[in-house]
C-alpha cells in the first residue's frame, strides 16, 4: 500500500515536473511571438507611411502632368480646377455671411 503510494506520488510529480516544463515553454513562447508581433506592428506602420507618400506623389506627379499640358490627364486637370473654384467660391460665400 505505501509502495503504491509512492508511485502515485511520483508519477504525480512527474506530471507536475512535466506540466511545469511545458508551461515554461509556452511562456518563452509568448514572449517571443509577442516580441515579433511587435516588430511586424511597427514595419507595418512603417509601410503604411510610405504607402501613403507613395500616394501623394503618384497623385501630384498626375497633376504636375495635367498641369504641364498632357492630353492624358485634361480630366484630371479640369477635375481640380472646378474643385478649386467651388473652393474659392464657398470663402467668398463665407466671407459675405459673415459680413466683411
Amino acid at each position: 500500500m505505501l509502495k503504491d503510494l509512492e508511485n502515485n506520488f511520483s508519477q504525480l510529480e512527474k506530471k507536475v515536473l512535466n506540466i511545469r516544463k511545458n508551461y515554461q515553454n509556452l511562456s518563452e513562447r509568448f514572449e517571443e511571438l509577442s516580441r515579433e508581433h511587435e516588430e511586424l506592428k511597427k514595419k507595418y506602420d512603417e509601410e503604411r507611411k510610405s504607402n501613403q507618400v507613395l500616394a501623394e506623389e503618384h497623385k501630384n506627379i498626375k497633376l504636375y502632368s495635367a498641369i504641364s499640358g498632357n492630353p492624358d490627364y485634361n480630366r484630371l486637370m479640369k477635375t481640380h480646377i472646378n474643385r478649386l473654384i467651388k473652393e474659392v467660391d464657398h470663402c467668398i460665400a463665407e466671407l459675405q455671411n459673415s459680413g466683411l
